[in-house]
């Protein structure tokens, strides 16, 4: 009984230093001095995650040393190491930078044109439109049809549109390299950087990365990598046949 009743009063003392020491962290995300709404801030310490409002400010549970992450995908992400400092001054500015914009690729088509000789004196030459009534009505005689060679080009920017979009289809590796930190997978998975492809390659194979890549969450897809790395790494060592 009594050793039920000191383990838990160490729990409760435990809980209660740690609530001690945890507070609210309030803050700004902004660009251009323009507040950014619905950007994602994740302790990846605690393991805890909100969004920022209509205004960019958000409120965060947070510890010293604890590490934010700010990601929106229009936007470069962001990393903070929460200080005493931070915490005391309890309204931070973090500042993002937006991505460029892509351009889409320019297609250059080779159209081939009928070869037209020079005419000799003996050539007879045939009116390949309308004979000319004397006045101009605005077209060009044996001229090109420029609206039929422009539908062409709009019907061929369609097609290639649609292929573009079949090939850029985002796969679980693409996104882990587009959203996640470089760092994570040296400091907090361990790897070394030529096993970065292999472990990503062993994540696509999951079919919950799919899922992952439907969600687009950045806490989700951390603890799924760390999830993966756990099996990845037991099969590192396991004994080779």
């Amino acid at each position: 009984m009594k050793v039920k009743l000191l383990t838990t009063i160490s729990f409760l003392t435990y809980q209660l230093s740690i609530s001690q020491t945890e507070k609210l962290l309030h803050g700004k995300v902004v660009s251009q001095n323009n507040p950014l709404k619905n950007v994602e801030v994740i302790n990846k310490t605690a393991k805890t995650s909100t969004r920022t409002n209509e205004l960019g400010e958000f409120s965060i549970l947070v510890n010293v040393k604890d590490s934010l992450i700010f990601f929106s995908k229009d936007y470069f992400f962001k990393r903070l190491k929460v200080s005493s400092e931070s915490i005391d001054q309890n309204n931070i500015t973090v500042n993002m930078i937006v991505k460029p914009e892509e351009l889409d690729e320019v297609i250059i088509t080779n159209i081939k044109f009928p070869h037209v000789g020079v005419a000799n004196e003996n050539s007879t030459i045939v009116p390949m439109g309308p004979v000319s009534t004397g006045v101009y009505n605005g077209s060009i005689a044996n001229g090109m049809d420029f609206i039929a060679i422009f539908n062409l080009f709009r019907k061929k920017s369609k097609r290639d549109k649609k292929d573009q979009f079949k090939f850029k289809e985002l796969d679980f590796k693409k996104l882990a390299e587009a959203t996640v930190p470089l760092d994570f997978f040296t400091n907090s998975l361990k790897l070394n950087p030529d096993e970065k492809d292999l472990f990503l390659q062993f994540c696509d194979a999951d079919p919950h990365a799919k899922i992952l890549v439907q969600q687009k969450n950045l806490l989700y897809t951390m603890d799924f990598l760390y999830a993966k790395n756990t099996e990845f790494q037991k099969l590192k060592s396991e004994p080779k046949n």
